[in-house]
């Protein structure tokens, strides 16, 4: 951590911190690397001891337990982050899950980080309507966004400073809040990250929801049985379109096909140096942190050419961007990628390395501490 003459007592606001993904991780770099604590709804301390913040557990705070069910578990979490007033106890504030930013309205001077700016309300609304919800909760959920759009309006007018995590979730930004966002992109530490010869496995790290398109991913590989795909996600359990997504791939995946619901951050630092290679197919996605630290262990990517991907991968360099992507286009390159390997093993390794450290986490300390201590 960077020393200043004059130490800034600092708070984090997430929302849920009972499943770990890519958003939570940035969250938990924030308190360690800030000496900050953190305040949140549901804590899943087990969870959080195995991605290697065990250190950090007395510094993170439940503010209340919310419903698993959305979208009570949402709507409670944006009501109890809207009623928190810690003014007089820190002198920065740092609000990192999207649906704790109703604590801006209490808390200042604050940042808000925004990883995905309410996706649910704004950028998937028409997707969210179409692809996941029955016909009868359609009609409920225009209104829940009417409501939510209005308030999350309302509480962004106390935003101080804003922050987000890539040049696609900036440009959401401007679009629905008006707002100009400075990009700091998220947090890796590179170092922690090794490359060893494949165990003949693609691997796949993402939240097990229906906007990630793994199912795309699993009828690909269902296709090539000479390939082995490993795919690692959490989901929220006991909310429906989780479970019923989490139902549906594992009911289509074939014998070359393994779903680790969780591991270890020990365990996916092993599982990213010994794979052929990752496979991200996200849907516009925000950033994508899985694809950096695949970089990171010197192994190809294959990603739709969408979203934050294009800002990290290089096609031809680091992996392949596909356009238009679908489960043939994914097969034609794992070949395209298989033939290059076979033909010099390093022809990534060096280029994802280079590219991947200028994600580490050094910088973004820099970037967030200019911020803090108003350098910018």
């Amino acid at each position: 951590m960077v020393l200043l003459n004059k130490m800034k007592k600092v708070a984090v606001f997430h929302n849920f911190m009972d499943n770990i993904g890519g958003a939570e991780m940035v969250t938990l770099s924030f308190v360690r690397e800030f000496d900050a604590d953190l305040y949140t709804t549901n804590i899943d301390k087990e969870k959080i001891i195995k991605m290697g913040f065990g250190d950090i557990l007395e510094r993170i705070f439940s503010i209340g337990e919310v419903s698993n069910i959305s979208p009570f578990r949402q709507q409670l979490a944006f009501f109890k982050f809207r009623k928190l007033n810690l003014s007089n106890k820190y002198d920065f504030f740092i609000i990192s899950g999207d649906w704790a930013m109703s604590g801006a309205v209490n808390n200042h001077p604050n940042m808000w980080y925004a990883h995905s700016p309410l996706n649910e309300l704004w950028e998937y609304k028409n997707y969210v309507k179409k692809e996941i919800l029955n016909w009868w909760k359609k009609p409920l959920y225009d209104i829940w966004v009417y409501i939510n759009r209005k308030l999350s309006l309302s509480y962004s007018k106390h935003v101080d400073t804003w922050v987000c995590n890539s040049e696609n979730t900036k440009k959401r930004i401007e679009k629905y809040y008006k707002k100009n966002a400075k990009v700091i992109h998220p947090p890796i530490d590179v170092s922690d990250y090794i490359n060893k010869p494949d165990k003949n496995y693609w691997l796949s790290v993402n939240r097990l929801t229906i906007n990630k398109r793994i199912d795309m991913q699993i009828k690909a590989f269902s296709k090539l049985s000479n390939e082995n795909l490993v795919i690692v996600g959490c989901y929220e359990k006991g909310t429906s379109q989780f479970e019923s997504y989490k139902k549906y791939i594992e009911s289509i995946k074939t014998d070359n096909i393994e779903i680790l619901n969780w591991v270890s951050r020990e365990k996916l630092i092993e599982l990213y140096s010994e794979c052929k290679g990752l496979i991200a197919t996200a849907r516009d996605e925000d950033f994508g942190m899985s694809v950096i630290e695949a970089m990171a262990s010197g192994k190809p990517i294959i990603a739709s050419n969408e979203g934050g991907y294009k800002e990290s991968v290089i096609n031809d360099r680091t992996g392949i961007l596909i356009d238009s992507i679908n489960e043939q286009k994914i097969i034609e390159a794992i070949n395209k990628i298989e033939s290059n390997l076979y033909s010099d093993s390093e022809k990534y390794k060096n280029n994802s390395i280079k590219q991947a450290k200028k994600f580490d986490t050094k910088e973004f300390v820099k970037s967030i501490n200019n911020i803090i201590y108003n350098k910018v």
